[in-house]
């Protein structure tokens, strides 16, 4: 199964969102390069949440370019077999956390956000990973800084996506 065909299987599965679901799918149908960052008209894109449940906690990544407080996240590479593995590479490079678990059910959510020419579209698929006991993050080239925040503060320091991705994840968590 290719990684385009995986994406169209977890779309399918994810039943939140229907109108953004819909236009991921349509999207793909349309572009069957809609998986890699050369389509123009948008790509879907990999992210996770990464969490500490056990301290109350997130880890949230400074990015370099964007300059904003984000969860770990990037494009999908062609070594990547699923969606879910394009997540858990994005959160294991970014964070530094070997041993991350992404919670079970699929998807937490969807995000679909512009970017500058000539892509357009970041449609991003939103995964939690949960930290191993012990875990210490270590700062990639892609981050400023690296800092874990208490559930509460993300708000003030994220943007509305990262804190609704932050609220569905809290809900998923056992």
């Amino acid at each position: 199964m290719s990684l385009h065909d995986d994406a169209v299987r977890v779309l399918k599965e994810y039943t939140d969102q229907d109108e953004l679901r819909g236009l991921y799918l349509d999207h793909l149908a349309a572009h069957p390069d809609g998986m890699w960052k050369p389509c123009q008209a948008g790509h879907l894109t990999a992210s996770a949440l990464v969490v500490d449940p056990e301290h109350g906690r997130v880890l949230l990544t400074h990015h370099r370019k964007l300059r904003m407080w984000l969860q770990m996240g990037g494009h999908c590479e062609p070594g990547d077999a699923t969606l879910e593995a394009a997540a858990l590479r994005e959160a294991t490079e970014e964070s530094g956390i070997e041993g991350l678990t992404l919670l079970p059910g699929g998807p937490v959510r969807l995000d679909r956000h512009p970017i500058p020419a000539p892509c357009n579209w970041h449609l991003d698929v939103q995964y939690a990973a949960v930290v191993p006991p012990g875990a210490v993050e270590t700062i990639s080239d892609e981050s400023l800084e690296l800092r874990w925040y208490p559930y509460a503060e993300v708000p003030a320091v994220a943007d509305g996506s990262v804190a609704e991705l932050l609220r569905c994840t809290l809900e998923r968590l056992p």
